[in-house]
């Protein structure tokens, strides 16, 4: 299977402009190829913090220059002009990222897969056009790229790598494959697009596969095994230990946990779908009725009422919630 060979375009305005936000949504392509280009939209002084994330992953900036009204607008019309010119001039790449929900990006996606392209399109739920959603060939919330981001590398200066956090790291490449598994060679590959400096023997290991071995007996959720001549490294079921479970007395706390996660990350309003699959992923039985709720939405007016969101309508009479 061949690696995809992706151009990147963020819009900067949109991904909130967090470091770790930033580093989060490059992992999250390096997952699936290669990033041959890349360009953030809307640059500025006070993202100072982005420059060594934007310098190790050689993203080049379009600066923010205030003039007049139409300054998004220019630089929307700049992402495009810039991303057409790289499909017809670069022969190499054959997928794209644009990190924005806007829909004015419609008739790009719309040339960019007339012409072969994959479109992957990421965007806070905020903001996300549903036209623009379907539209893409392939569509993640930002909430979620940060939710499943992959664990932080460990400094540099260390003498051995840290077993706990390569498991985490695996874990997240392989929870992004259709099948929950990879072959070896390609796993590896993910990994050294992530962590360029990795090397198999700061763990201690001769070769990536008697590593996976290793990590497979210290990992719960890792398994490994050969087919055809070829390891392959993927997830096991979930076990059937206990599961947490929401009732009358702890579901507040558990919602209010939740989004006090997704504020801290930087998200001030969020899509109540963003909210429940979030529960619903630490919390797998939840059911809104088994509470005394008829619908989901007035499980959100109940939040309302004990002052940890306020329900909003967008123009598009999408319901919002605003975090307290």
């Amino acid at each position: 299977m061949g690696t995809s060979k992706f151009a990147v375009f963020v819009d900067l305005e949109n991904a909130g402009a967090k470091e770790s936000m930033l580093q989060n949504i490059i992992e999250k392509v390096k997952i699936r190829g290669d990033i041959l280009l890349g360009k953030v939209y809307g640059y500025t002084d006070r993202y100072s913090n982005l420059k060594e994330t934007l310098l190790s992953n050689t993203f080049s900036v379009v600066p923010s220059l205030r003039y007049g009204k139409n300054q998004k607008n220019s630089l929307d019309i700049q992402l495009v002009i810039d991303a057409m010119e790289v499909a017809y001039t670069n022969p190499l790449i054959d997928s794209f990222c644009i990190v924005s929900g806007d829909s004015d990006y419609m008739p790009l996606v719309g040339k960019l897969k007339s012409m072969g392209k994959h479109v992957l399109g990421i965007s806070r739920s905020e903001v996300a056009s549903g036209i623009f959603i379907k539209a893409c060939s392939e569509f993640i919330f930002l909430e979620s790229v940060v939710a499943k981001a992959p664990a932080e590398p460990k400094s540099k200066d260390q003498t051995g790598g840290d077993v706990g956090e390569l498991a985490a790291t695996v874990e997240s490449i392989l929870e992004d494959q259709d099948e929950d598994q990879m072959y070896a060679s390609e796993l590896k590959d993910a990994l050294m697009r992530l962590r360029p400096d990795f090397n198999e023997r700061n763990y201690g290991c001769a070769t990536f596969g008697k590593l996976m071995t290793a990590l497979t007996g210290q990992s719960k959720r890792l398994r490994a095994w050969t087919e055809d001549s070829s390891l392959i490294v993927g997830l096991s079921a979930p076990a059937d230990a206990p599961q947490a479970k929401l009732d009358k007395s702890n579901w507040i706390q558990a919602f209010e946990s939740c989004l006090s996660r997704f504020k801290k990350e930087g998200f001030e309003r969020i899509n109540p779908s963003i909210l429940k699959a979030d529960i619903q992923e630490k919390y797998p039985d939840f059911d809104e009725k088994t509470l005394g709720f008829k619908r989901f939405s007035d499980v959100m007016k109940k939040l309302e009422k004990e002052g940890l969101l306020v329900i909003e309508m967008d123009g598009a009479h999408t319901m919002l919630l605003k975090i307290n």
